[in-house]
């Protein structure tokens, strides 16, 4: 999609929607028409250590790019849907260029972005820079949940990447709930309800 007339097109995508804990994150790309990302697709078909490469990648092509994300507590007060249209707002507007559409992945877009947007759904699969997007929201994440595996190593985020495991809701039974944990997910409310939190 790369340009309309000569004007950059961006691609939208986030990762971080269902899990119990951690911010939601969103990354907007803008791709040169040269560039060269063998192997880019969705993020969810590839490996870990594809995405990691490809983000390199990316990173390296891209005429501008911006990852961004909103906090558990904003996905408190805002609810997640809203959490994610915020966070892919911020991705777009921190590029360093402007440009003159965006596609976003999905079949919603965020009110007031300030440019014109198209929702496209499975465009993680359609639009390279969605998918490219799609690439370094996921690897942002997942640093995300690294760091926190860091902190807590008895919650398995290395694993589990935040989503309601077997293991994860295991060890939220033995261990309590975190502040980083999303409070208005319903079986985060169900264990506050109880009283587990995090000694």
């Amino acid at each position: 999609m790369n340009a309309i007339n000569g004007h950059w097109t961006a691609g939208v995508d986030e990762a971080g929607r269902g899990p119990l804990v951690g911010s939601v994150f969103a990354a907007a790309v803008v791709l040169p028409p040269d560039c060269d990302l063998p192997g880019l697709t969705d993020s969810k078909k590839l490996s870990e250590k594809k995405r990691d490469e490809l983000a390199v990648r990316i990173k390296q092509q891209a005429v501008a790019w911006c990852v961004a994300s909103a906090s558990v507590a904003e996905i408190a007060e805002l609810n997640i849907l809203h959490a994610t249209m915020l966070a892919m707002t911020r991705a777009v507007r921190g590029l360093n260029v402007k440009p003159v559409k965006v596609w976003i992945d999905g079949n919603r877009v965020p009110e007031n972005l300030g440019v014109d947007a198209e929702a496209v759904v499975k465009g993680d699969s359609k639009i390279i820079e969605i998918s490219a997007a799609s690439v370094l929201a996921k690897t942002a994440r997942d640093a995300e949940m690294y760091a926190l595996a860091e902190r807590y190593p008895q919650y398995g985020f290395d694993k589990h990447k935040g989503y309601g495991t077997a293991a994860h809701l295991a060890a939220l039974q033995e261990f309590g709930v975190l502040a980083e944990h999303r409070c208005d997910f319903a079986p985060i409310r169900a264990l506050l309800a109880q009283g587990r939190l995090f000694e």
